[in-house]
């Protein structure tokens, strides 16, 4: 069979059906932020929206409106005021309000209904159904302050949204609200997203924003969170609002039910079908379920371990090892399986006569370096010790000393080793040694 330049879409395509699969029937809740709205990418996003309601997926699509709110209330000549973070809409507001967001859904609608030839939506044929599919109350008075037309979301109409789901339709909720007095309220978009996502058992939340993600401290991408670390960088998001108001909602769906809720940016072409079709995803991932496991490695596994290795023995950091070393020791080593990759191990070498057992390879693909999975490496090396009998654990080092300090080790001497493994000690690299009753 001759290659072709079609060769990567070709690869790629087929790595996509075990999530094609995985996806067809699954109730996905899609929150657009307002500048996405007006976003010069918006075209294609529409596009990639379409193409998963044509692979079965059952999406509700929420949107934000703030932008188009400021930008409407500045043309009638009203403020824009705050309180408890709510816009305090009156009267006067909750008509500009109205209109605005009138318009906003009307353009959406008619965005998903193009079906010119030589376009993504050629064929596509989608029907999007909105309505008064949501129940709200007012927020009330709050420490003193009339909210007025201002609400908060009372009830999802779940069983008209799943009715219009099993016909095919796509469900379009904006930020708008209806009592049983006939009253309309504006609402916290995010909140809508949120409980959408919760009544109705989606599979996921995907929240896109103007940020890929959360960043740690050196401005890499953050793979994915807990709930619980995730709530901790709330505070460090002060500057980004949206992102901060996106992580909010996003930890509550997973606190109440949702398996999964992503951080993706509008401004990445393509990021959702990134996220929902590749091992890799994108942006960040808030979960209060792990979908990695970590088990003992198999012969399968030396690829993985050779490619997660192998940039740490070209800086020198670890002993370069070679497949066939890899293959034979593979019984020593403990792995995390992410979705078929191998994104960390570690490997216990005992010495039973000592009572004493080397942890080596202690190893975290960069990109998952959040999550405590290095103290999961670890915890589950000390249980196999103990169970084998070992009463301590030692390691040798050159870069990353301070790590093991801080899990309970303490430093010691080439001399305190196992003579076995002394007379291996590679005097060259000079390697500080640690150990670790346990």
């Amino acid at each position: 069979m001759q290659d072709s330049n079609a060769e990567p879409f070709v690869n790629w395509f087929r790595h996509t059906s075990p999530y094609i699969n995985a996806h067809r029937g699954r109730t996905f809740v899609i929150h657009l932020d307002g500048e996405a709205l007006r976003c010069d990418g918006l075209h294609e996003l529409i596009a990639d929206l379409a193409l998963l309601n044509s692979l079965g997926v059952r999406l509700v699509i929420t949107f934000g409106a703030r932008p188009q709110m400021q930008q409407e209330l500045q043309r009638r000549g009203l403020d824009w005021h705050e309180h408890q973070g709510r816009l305090l809409v009156d009267a006067e507001r909750l008509e500009a309000l109205t209109a605005c967001i009138g318009t906003l859904r009307i353009e959406l609608e008619a965005r998903l209904s193009m079906g010119l030839a030589n376009s993504p939506m050629h064929g596509a044929g989608l029907r999007v159904m909105s309505g008064n599919l949501i129940t709200a109350r007012p927020l009330g008075i709050r420490d003193g302050v009339d909210m007025h037309f201002s609400g908060e979301v009372r009830r999802i109409q779940v069983k008209s949204i799943q009715a219009l789901l099993d016909q095919g339709s796509m469900v379009l909720l904006p930020p708008l609200g209806y009592s049983a007095t006939g009253e309309a309220f504006d609402l916290d978009a995010e909140e809508v997203a949120t409980a959408a996502a919760i009544h109705l058992g989606a599979e996921k939340l995907l929240l896109l924003g103007d940020e890929e993600g959360l960043k740690d401290e050196s401005g890499r991408l953050i793979r994915d969170l807990t709930p619980r670390d995730a709530e901790l960088l709330l505070p460090q998001l002060q500057q980004q609002p949206t992102l901060q108001r996106h992580l909010q909602a996003a930890c509550q769906a997973c606190r109440r039910g949702v398996a999964r809720a992503h951080l993706l940016s509008y401004r990445r072409n393509g990021a959702l079908l990134q996220d929902l079709f590749t091992r890799e995803g994108d942006g960040t991932m808030i979960t209060q379920q792990r979908y990695e496991t970590l088990r003992q490695a198999r012969i399968e596994d030396v690829a993985g371990l050779l490619a997660l290795l192998r940039p740490l023995e070209e800086t020198g950091v670890l002993v370069r090892r070679s497949r066939e070393l890899l293959e034979a020791e593979i019984e020593r080593f403990t792995v995390i399986d992410l979705d078929g990759a191998i994104i960390g191990c570690a490997a216990l070498y005992p010495y039973p006569d000592q009572r004493q057992a080397e942890l080596a390879c202690v190893v975290v693909d960069p990109d998952y370096r959040h999550g405590q999975r290095g103290d999961q490496l670890l915890d589950s090396i000390q249980k196999q010790a103990q169970a084998a009998g070992i009463h301590q654990l030692f390691v040798l080092t050159t870069h990353t000393a301070h790590w093991f300090l801080e899990r309970g080790f303490v430093p010691a001497r080439v001399e305190h080793l196992p003579a076995a493994r002394q007379a291996l000690y590679n005097w060259q690299r000079n390697s500080r040694v640690f150990c670790k009753n346990i």
